[in-house]
């Protein structure tokens, strides 16, 4: 499919790649501790020389890890997974010096020709026409809903609007979502308006405030809680849609990452940030397109976790796209500036982006 560009792999036929050092590795002095000159990984596809012209793609790259050589297999872990004695790839030269080769040109598009050296609009702002990224995340969702793993990561904002909650049930119940990464408020808030048709209080629809509305988020956690499980709570609470209530019934998987400032939280969030991180990481190492919608802190953090691209079942090498939608360009300047520099800005509010895509893929 076009919308999803070939991968182009490094030319190790050049000198500079013919006569690059064997890899070099030293072993980890402690649990926990890697040597002094290791290599930090990127988000880019990044290779390591095993010798006699052998170089060996790492097939789950990441930002801020480290590489573990184990004979021909090539490991990427967080430090604080490294063993002590794991043989741990040194060197922080990235073009073939010390036998690491970092790739960033593989998914690159021809180059536009111009011949006008000053132009006008060269970066995305919000006053970006955003008709072409739409037209592409469409095709990509529907080539990733039978052949990928389609992401999302959400903000509460989804669940405030009545349309945009619906659509987002749309599309998990119409196997657009095969995972989905939030935190307490959106499931809270999700189930607060499938149980009292509000968030914070007010009415989903029409945005009038109920009177005590700014119980109602507490009171449904407290429910949950007393059922023992959202599982438990969207059956005897007798809940019957949103956005939770959808991915319960298809299956669908959930990390709910907790914060300092949760209120309850629901039973499922995860508390401990480590463990939050680790269960987050499931759905990186999966994750074919991702969709950070209205969240900036799940956005960054997520964002950092995936790589650029995925090695397929059949060896093939494919890009992972990161698509960032926010009122703000923030978000995805802040992502820029931490190294994924990959991710699309489409910059609306959410209820309109999620609105407009249901619109159209489920035509």
């Amino acid at each position: 499919m076009s919308v999803i560009p070939e991968y182009t792999p490094p030319d190790f036929t050049t000198p500079e790649l013919i006569n690059a050092p064997v890899v070099r590795v030293e072993p980890a002095p402690k649990n926990g501790v890697v040597p002094r000159n290791y290599h930090g990984t990127s988000n880019h596809p990044e290779y390591i020389h095993l010798g006699a012209g052998k170089w060996l793609l790492a097939r789950e790259s990441r930002m801020d890890c480290v590489m573990v050589i184990k004979g021909e297999t090539l490991d990427v872990v967080e430090a604080r997974r490294v063993k002590r004695g794991d043989p741990v790839v040194i060197g922080r030269t990235e073009n073939g010096e010390e036998g690491i080769l970092v790739h960033v040109t593989g998914f690159n598009p021809p180059p536009e020709t111009s011949a006008d050296k000053f132009s006008f609009r060269t970066r995305g702002t919000r006053e970006t026409p955003f008709s072409r990224s739409y037209d592409e995340l469409y095709q990509v969702l529907r080539h990733d809903r039978d052949h990928g793993s389609i992401v999302w990561v959400l903000g509460p904002a989804v669940a405030f609007d009545k349309d945009s909650r619906d659509a987002m049930q749309g599309l998990i119940e119409n196997g657009f979502c095969h995972g989905l990464l939030a935190g307490n408020a959106l499931a809270t808030h999700d189930l607060e308006a499938a149980y009292f048709r509000t968030g914070l209080g007010q009415d989903i629809y029409t945005q009038t405030l109920r009177p005590l509305g700014h119980y109602n988020h507490l009171d449904i956690i407290n429910e949950v809680r007393l059922c023992g499980s959202i599982r438990s709570a969207i059956d005897g609470l007798d809940l019957k849609d949103g956005i939770i209530y959808a991915c319960e019934k298809m299956k669908v998987p959930y990390v709910l990452a907790g914060s300092i400032r949760d209120d309850g939280p629901l039973p499922e969030v995860i508390g401990d940030v480590y463990a939050a991180q680790d269960a987050m990481r499931v759905h990186a190492r999966t994750a074919t397109t991702v969709i950070a919608l209205a969240t900036q802190l799940h956005s960054i953090a997520f964002g950092n976790m995936v790589p650029s691209y995925r090695v397929m079942a059949d060896g093939t090498v494919r890009q992972v796209f990161l698509y960032i939608v926010d009122m703000t360009e923030f978000s995805v300047d802040k992502l820029a500036n931490r190294g994924s520099a990959q991710a699309v800005a489409i910059l609306t509010n959410a209820q309109d982006f999620i609105v407009n895509l249901w619109n159209n893929l489920k035509k």
